[in-house]
């Protein structure tokens, strides 16, 4: 087993080179937190769907069920799948090995053991995989170490976003990753409504209910194959894909005909200060959106966020 103690907190992430381990990473995410969106209590802009990084992987968190609660994790150090209930159950199986498939079932067997009773929709949701979690044999590939280093990144990503999230006064999420798009996300908010209009679904009317800044961080997908930061504005305001970013190597592209900044995993795990680095670059791109959106930015800073008791 791999010591957790021996890798660095932002290991290289090449995507290539475990791009068939993290695609079925992501199947075994959207299964268990299509779980937690079947049990949790609905909250607004589908906050309950995700899932949250822990001291040793991913968890749903404490989901609410009967008189009592559950919570599934992922553990990304032992690679075991471990449910627990408040009546103090607990159950646990293997991951190495697993096809989507046996996965699927040995997740439901560990509820059932549990005596928790959810189903859930079994396709893949916005995903290239159309085949349902019962029936897919073809993705199995799990390299222990590449998944363990995919959790050491988003653990030392999550703990930048939490400084950064505690020097905003105004409405947030939490630091929580969306299993549909398998990235690690923080929003905040003005406080101004700004429905979206031509919404295809009810879940993209609820995110863009109001004006949002966001941030997250992604392994890589076909379409981009390399670890990055990313931060968009919505609504767009005029004149944003103009402004200065930082640090050096951010850069605004055209997604979908909107303006997104990126920033490169790879340039931030290059730079003496890491953490610096990646809350530069979020910094940059909030003031930068903030500004031409007309936020009340004094309003919203939180300042004595870096004040200790």
């Amino acid at each position: 087993m791999l010591d957790a103690k021996a890798a660095p907190g932002l290991p290289p992430l090449p995507y290539d080179a475990w791009v068939d381990t993290k695609e079925t990473l992501h199947l075994f995410c959207q299964i268990i937190g299509k779980i937690r969106m079947a049990a949790h209590p609905k909250l607004n802009h589908w906050w309950h769907v995700t899932l949250y990084p822990s001291v040793r992987g991913l968890t749903t968190g404490r989901v609410p069920y009967g008189n009592g609660s559950f919570e599934i994790v992922l553990d990304m150090i032992d690679h075991q799948v471990v449910a627990s209930s408040s009546d103090g159950d607990r159950t646990a199986f293997d991951v190495p090995g697993k096809s989507v498939a046996e996965f699927y079932a040995a997740t439901m067997a560990a509820l059932d053991r549990l005596g928790v009773n959810r189903t859930i929709n079994t396709m893949p949701y916005d995903n290239k995989s159309k085949t349902p979690f019962e029936a897919d044999s073809e993705h199995s590939a799990y390299d222990t170490g590449a998944v363990h280093r995919y959790w050491q990144a988003i653990s030392s990503i999550a703990t930048v976003m939490e400084v950064f999230r505690g020097r905003f006064d105004g409405k947030s999420t939490p630091v929580h990753l969306y299993w549909h798009s398998f990235d690690l996300a923080l929003t905040r908010f003005s406080g101004r409504r700004a429905p979206l209009e031509n919404a295809r679904t009810q879940s993209d009317r609820e995110a863009y209910s109001h004006e949002v800044i966001s941030f997250g961080f992604w392994p890589g997908d076909d379409s981009a194959p390399m670890p990055s930061f990313y931060s968009y504005t919505y609504p767009e305001p005029k004149g944003l894909a103009e402004t200065a970013l930082e640090p050096e190597g951010a850069a605004w592209i055209d997604s979908n005909g909107s303006a997104l900044a990126v920033y490169s995993y790879d340039a931030m795990r290059a730079e003496a200060d890491p953490a610096k680095a990646l809350l530069g670059f979020m910094e940059s791109a909030y003031q930068a959106g903030a500004r031409l959106a007309d936020w009340d930015i004094e309003a919203l800073t939180h300042l004595y966020a870096d004040a200790r008791a």
